[in-house]
């Protein structure tokens, strides 16, 4: 029974039943039950969206319990604050007169705080004679200590799912990498499988991931990864599996399998039977870097230039689109780009630019070095391959040149 208990709002304004459960509730508190005030905010803070409070009404909320002296919410130390909203404002960082009436309506509203208002709707509090407080009238910060176990529980559960998520998106990152690297060294050793389905596949689960989503939106998500990680590693498992290993040994093939210790390729294809400039210039014009350097070599070299694909590099000709647009973030002019199309064609022109776009720091001007490395390929003077073998070597990657 709340008896006198009940105190209802000065003035016109209304009570209502949601209010009187919260006066309810925040009277039927445990004899001796405290808690740290700003531990209690903190827990606030975190289940804010749970408890249904926004962010300004939580800095009001914040300037309030800063009026109460002790640290320690108690019902012997008192829960009533009562300073003026002159007071108010100044610790709300100048919260404007009507901005701070209407953050404190929302904090009642969410039965964070009650009020006692005083007979002539005052804030202030009557003393003893020995200068104790005798009773106050103001704001009743007793619905906090009263809620301590719900708001804590509150940041719990925003914390776990806060982890969850986490977890989540990093399972998502780690399919997405693995998938997209064993497709890509799938396509470049030819394994036998319809790779261009799989990555079609992968694309369009990719690009259904919503900047900002759920845990709810991104389960799903991650559980079709799931599937087509499996889907690609049984196919590459079956590839192995029906290799034979002293077969492969006994091979001279120049393309072999590339690794990151040991990259046997015949990286000058086009000065192997060179004759002097003008036959070197034919060679490297009718030279297909398509077939000359597995596109897992050229990126391997040149791991930079896959930042700039807005849809990533999973074949030719999205390096080449890749380039085109890298060669205007270089400062490359239309004019040098067009001549080093005529001399080394488009996919070797790609490639000379992932190249650039590699040591672009240790290069002053790019446009300038397309054009000497152009003059060079004219005069029979210059190796796509050596330069591959060079970004290699750069990146940690020892290649063994094929002189047979």
């Amino acid at each position: 029974m709340l008896g006198n208990l009940i105190t209802t709002p000065f003035g016109r304004r209304s009570m209502s039943l949601g209010q009187l459960k919260i006066q309810a509730q925040a009277q039927d508190i445990e004899a001796g039950k405290t808690a740290d005030k700003w531990q209690v905010y903190r827990w606030l803070c975190e289940g804010k969206e749970i408890i249904g409070v926004g962010d300004r009404s939580l800095a009001v909320l914040n300037a309030l319990l800063s009026f109460l002296p002790d640290n320690e919410l108690s019902a012997d130390n008192g829960l009533v604050v009562f300073p003026s909203n002159v007071q108010l404002s100044m610790r709300a960082h100048g919260m404007a007169n009507a901005t701070l009436r209407r953050h404190l309506a929302a904090l009642l509203e969410c039965g964070l705080i009650t009020r006692k208002d005083s007979p002539n709707g005052k804030r202030y509090s009557r003393k003893g004679r020995r200068g104790e407080i005798t009773d106050a009238f103001g704001f009743s910060l007793a619905p906090l200590l009263a809620r301590a176990e719900e708001l804590q529980q509150a940041a719990e559960s925003v914390r776990a799912a806060s982890r969850a998520l986490k977890l989540v998106r990093e399972r998502i990152t780690l399919q997405r990498r693995d998938i997209a690297k064993l497709i890509e060294v799938a396509v470049a050793e030819d394994v036998c499988g319809d790779w261009g389905t799989l990555w079609t596949r992968f694309r369009a689960i990719v690009e259904a991931i919503p900047r900002r989503a759920a845990l709810e939106a991104l389960e799903p998500i991650l559980s079709d990864l799931a599937a087509l990680h499996d889907e690609v590693a049984m196919l590459l498992e079956k590839h192995v599996n029906a290799e034979n290993p002293s077969a492969n040994e006994s091979q001279n093939d120049p393309q072999q399998q590339i690794t990151e210790s040991s990259i046997k390729f015949d990286l000058e294809p086009g000065l192997r039977n060179s004759q002097g400039p003008k036959s070197a210039l034919a060679k490297t014009k009718a030279e297909d870097a398509t077939k000359a350097y597995p596109l897992g070599l050229v990126m391997k070299a040149c791991p930079e230039i896959a930042d700039y694909a807005a849809n990533g590099i999973s074949i030719w000709r999205d390096l080449m689109t890749t380039a085109a647009q890298v060669r205007g973030y270089l400062g490359i002019s239309p004019s040098a780009y067009e001549e080093a199309l005529d001399v080394f064609g488009q996919e070797n022109t790609a490639v000379v630019i992932a190249c650039i776009l590699q040591r672009s720091q240790r290069i002053n001007s790019a446009g300038g070095y397309l054009r000497a490395l152009t003059e060079k390929a004219r005069a029979g003077e210059f190796s796509i391959g050596a330069m591959l073998m060079a970004a290699l070597k750069a990146n940690g990657v020892h290649p063994q040149l094929v002189t047979t």
